[in-house]
């Protein structure tokens, strides 16, 4: 196994297609659901989005960019694509009241609002250098060989610290999700 979950999907890795979900499902629908007119097809997009993903995980190219990005840029092609396919359709839905839009919407933002508000928590309590090689790779888009040249660290150390970071931000997020489970 590599430190590449798309690697060891294109390989063909016992366990990558499980851990490609887990890694990159949260994002992905994330996304699909903003480009999406209903959970449902929200759900459709992103089981489009991950076999595409899988056919192009050979493709990915960890000195290109980080896998987040890559899978990322495939999600929203793909997701243009199915925006654009639908563009070209005439919507025979009737369209919901101006008032539950804006409730949804409300919605939706209030729950991003607050899902940036828990990983911001959690990047808080990254150390520096964790903190700092996460925040060029994941939210500037740099590669780890890119983080490497900016801040001077050896490409094993930033790739050190990124796996760090998001092994102790996975940990803090599900911390935070079995809290509010049980306060539910």
């Amino acid at each position: 196994m590599t430190d590449s979950i798309l690697l060891d999907v294109a390989a063909s890795e016992p366990g990558a297609i499980d851990k490609c979900l887990r890694a990159y499902s949260g994002p992905v629908w994330t996304l699909a659901r903003r480009f999406s007119g209903s959970e449902h097809d929200a759900e459709d997009a992103v089981q489009e989005v991950f076999l595409d993903l899988w056919k192009s995980a050979s493709r990915y190219d960890p000195e290109a960019g980080s896998e987040i990005t890559f899978v990322m840029t495939i999600a929203r092609r793909r997701l243009i694509d199915r925006t654009r396919r639908a563009g070209r359709r005439p919507n025979l839905q009737s369209l919901a009241e101006p008032e539950l839009i804006a409730e949804s919407v409300a919605r939706d933002q209030a729950e991003i609002q607050d899902d940036v508000r828990v990983v911001r928590e959690a990047m808080d309590q990254l150390r520096p250098e964790q903190r700092e090689v996460l925040g060029m790779s994941l939210v500037q888009g740099h590669s780890h060989q890119q983080v490497a040249e900016r801040t001077g660290m050896p490409l094993g150390t930033v790739k050190s610290h990124a796996r760090r970071g998001l092994m102790r931000i996975r940990g803090m997020l599900d911390k935070s999700d079995k809290s509010s489970e049980d306060s539910a």
